[in-house]
């Protein structure tokens, strides 16, 4: 097993509970690999994802907050910029790399924009489809968030 899985740690980011992950990286001379371990490298356990793509450079997707819902998002081709805020801190990501993934906790509000052409993005959710437990109203968001 590659030492970078031994050594990995997910970086702490001023927006609660988003954390930051390097993924392994492995080389050889047919090429690379990045690869992902549920409940290990992702902190949840994974009942569905969904794949973004064919997305206009200008294109806003997301723009809304989960009441329970894990999200852990890669973008695996091109690149794409990811705004989280918890209703006092915000933080832009930009994911451009396969090894890089963002996991985005309950109650934060998470936007995705500016994606380079061609890109694919990755997002694992901890559930399955619910309408209700999405808000997407930010002022509601931030009722919320403060409640808390």
């Amino acid at each position: 097993m590659p030492s970078a899985v031994l050594e990995y740690r997910p970086v702490p980011t001023p927006v609660r509970g988003v954390t930051l992950h390097r993924l392994p990286e492995v080389h050889d001379i047919r090429g690379m690999l990045s690869f992902c371990e549920i409940g290990r490298l992702v902190p949840f356990l994974v009942q569905r994802y969904f794949v973004v793509f064919g997305t206009a450079d200008d294109a806003r997707r997301g723009a809304h907050a989960h009441r329970s819902l894990h999200q852990f998002l890669s973008c695996v081709h091109g690149c794409c910029h990811v705004l989280v805020d918890d209703g006092e801190t915000r933080q832009e990501f930009v994911l451009d790399s396969p090894t890089l993934g963002l996991h985005i906790p309950p109650m934060i509000w998470g936007t995705q924009y500016r994606y380079s052409a061609g890109a694919v993005l990755l997002v694992l959710a901890s559930d399955a489809y619910d309408e209700s437990d999405y808000i997407r109203d930010y002022g509601q968001f931030l009722q919320l968030a403060r409640a808390r």
